[in-house]
């Protein structure tokens, strides 16, 4: 399914001018997502993801707020030990009791603290693992339609770095929720021990508020431009890597690499400037903590000496102070992680979201694997753009058994009608029949069982030549994988790998020629056993031996199947039992190429321009046989 997904969208290029791709996430866009802090429709979409582990978040929340607990009562424990545990004569008695609680406040901090990190680690891993495969599964029903228009680097991006974002964003909102309670909670505790020394300790909040009113602009700019600059700097990576080829062919490699360096400095600079501005608060936080003691050990010494005030109290509002300045750090340092959540979880939500107009029927059915393998076209119109038809009104039938070629110039609608009949997209008018089935009213999985496809560059994957003959049917064993190459001439080749069919292939079987992984796509095809068979000019480009052992496989291939051929060479379509001309999205002749010839209309004027394929004449050269009279 893969292959036929890749292939159709690089072969619908001959069919249709098409808008340029979107450009997807504008800086204009980007800058209203990343402009936002908190997002409650991202947030809800989230926690359908989350909700599944519900009870193992609230068990953490549980242990978040014990350990904050704990936080809180320590220092209590330590005034308590001070004022009351160290009195002459009566000291000595509470002293085992104060040792017992500080042990109890040690051993249920050391198990909140394990237990939050545990329960949050989990929750994040399996979140992170339920977005990816609900992405993924989602990816491989939506409509080719939206694929064509989306660039590949984008979706790896979000399936990578947007989830990975959303990861860093659970595991640090459920330790916010710690932080923000001890933050009040430290607030609540120096107000009642002594009222106003929790005033004078809380005065250098202001000058907190002001930096911070002028930092988050500026800040929220930095981490914009961070992004944008990232997004630029990964989108020439992904550039320069596949294009590898190309670059060493026209040694471009210092220029690339300087346009490459220029992208990741700018990149450099804004990360740089970023993390000035995400990590400037922590000084100042710092500052303001030695502050805010200086203003207690003044204050509060002064009143200690004048007995107004107990020695523990101050010693407490000492590790307070200490403590209370953590939960600002660390909830200042959790703003860019809660602005990158945003804008990572409004990526997410819209592939998620991402209609799937090719779908089911309620009521679909099987087709069976005894249908006849006819396909008939009935007045049908179709265009990627609905306004600007590809197909028009065309209606042809391929009897069981047969063999038709579809030829024509680029653009004609040679591979719109191959889309068609696997229903990678819908007509807007009339209907396409196979089995005598509208494949409207057919399962996909059905369908594709039925449709096999070999294709002009075929696509295989990392994975050795036996799972890769057997791709489009994974219950064949070895025995019919075998059977299949050496009918289709691909097994000499495959034996004289170093490890057989167990060989493991490169990237799109970059280790193989051209020639020898058409042919092991051909013996996936015959594996297939489908009704039908789909080619699109399984010869080109291939040297003329490898040719001949293709064209042997195609007469193996089309025994007792039903196969429809885009031919773009001349010389091969004269073997198809029926010829189907297409000009302009119209059906301009049908016949075989003796009939075709005698017509002496389009095929014959094209045939006798002596071109060896349909697509290497000029436009103007074909407007001019239209309009030639018959000699």
């Amino acid at each position: 399914m893969t292959e036929q997904l890749e292939t159709t969208r690089d072969d619908s290029r001959d069919e249709e001018r098409r808008p340029p791709r979107a450009v997807v996430g504008s800086h204009r866009i980007e800058e209203e997502i990343f402009g936002k802090v908190f997002d409650t429709n991202i947030i809800r979409r989230i926690w359908a993801f989350v909700e599944p582990y519900r009870r193992k978040i609230y068990g953490a929340v549980a242990a978040v707020l014990a350990f904050t607990a704990m936080q809180l009562a320590i220092p209590l424990i330590i005034r308590y030990a001070i004022d009351h545990g160290m009195k002459p004569g009566t000291g000595g008695h509470a002293l085992p009791y104060i040792m017992a609680a500080f042990l109890v406040a040690i051993l249920v901090n050391f198990a909140a603290s394990y237990l939050q990190e545990t329960l949050v680690g989990s929750v994040a891993e399996d979140v992170l693992f339920d977005i990816r495969r609900a992405m993924f599964a989602h990816l491989q029903r939506v409509s080719l339609s939206w694929m064509d228009k989306t660039e590949v680097g984008r979706l790896m991006s979000r399936l990578q770095g947007d989830v990975n974002s959303m990861q860093e964003f659970l595991e640090t909102s459920v330790l916010s929720v710690g932080d923000i309670t001890l933050l009040f909670g430290i607030i609540v505790v120096m107000l009642t021990l002594d009222f106003k020394l929790g005033l004078l300790t809380l005065s250098a909040l202001p000058v907190l508020f002001v930096v911070r009113l002028f930092w988050l602009p500026r800040a929220r700019k930095s981490f914009m431009a961070a992004h944008e600059t990232n997004s630029i700097a990964n989108g020439a990576l992904a550039e320069a890597i596949h294009g590898v080829r190309a670059v060493q062919g026209m040694e471009r490699q210092s220029v690339n690499f300087t346009l490459f360096d220029d992208k990741v400095r700018a990149n450099l600079k804004t990360h740089l400037t970023a993390a000035r501005y995400a990590q400037v608060m922590v000084p100042i936080v710092d500052s303001l903590t030695g502050l805010a003691m200086a203003l207690v050990i003044v204050v509060g010494g002064a009143r200690v000496l004048n007995q107004a005030l107990d020695v523990g109290v101050m010693v407490a509002f000492l590790f307070y102070i200490q403590r209370f300045f953590d939960p600002i750090r660390s909830l200042t340092l959790q703003y860019s992680v809660m602005q990158r959540a945003m804008a990572s979880g409004q990526r997410l939500t819209e592939v998620l979201d991402v209609p799937v107009d090719i779908s089911d029927a309620p009521d679909a059915k099987t087709l069976s694997a005894d249908m006849d393998g006819s396909v008939e076209f009935r007045d049908v119109v179709f265009g990627y753009n609905p306004r600007h038809p590809v197909l028009k009104q065309v209606s042809f039938r391929v009897n069981p058994g047969e063999t038709v070629a579809l030829v024509g110039p680029t653009g004609s609608g040679k591979s719109s009608c191959m889309s068609l009949i696997h229903r990678f997209y819908d007509v807007q008018q009339g209907s396409v029949l196979v089995g005598g089935h509208d494949v409207r009213d057919l399962t996909q999985d059905s369908l594709g069982r039925q449709i096999a496809m070999v294709l002009q560059e075929p696509f295989l994957f990392t994975g050795t030549v036996l799972d890769n003959i057997r791709y489009h049917k994974t219950d064949a064993t070895r025995d019919d994988v075998m059977r299949a190459a050496q009918a289709v001439g691909a097994h000499d080749f495959i034996m004289r790998m170093p490890d057989g069919y167990d060989s493991v292939l490169g990237q799109r079987g970059g280790n193989l020629s051209l020639g020898q992984r058409q042919l092991i796509s051909f013996a996936r095809a015959l594996v297939a056993d489908a009704k039908i068979l789909v080619l699109d000019e399984a010869t080109a480009n291939i040297d003329s031996y490898t040719e001949m052992l293709i064209q042997k496989a195609l007469v193996k291939l089309l025994e007792g199947r039903t196969g429809l051929v885009i031919a773009h060479r001349l010389a091969t379509i004269r073997e198809a039992d029926r010829i189907i001309v297409l000009q302009n999205g119209e059906l301009v002749e049908s016949g075989n190429h003796q009939e075709l010839m005698k017509n002496e209309k389009l095929y014959a004027k094209l045939y006798d321009l002596n071109y060896s394929s349909f697509d290497d004449i000029p436009e103007d050269v074909i407007d001019d046989a239209m309009t030639r009279p018959a000699t």
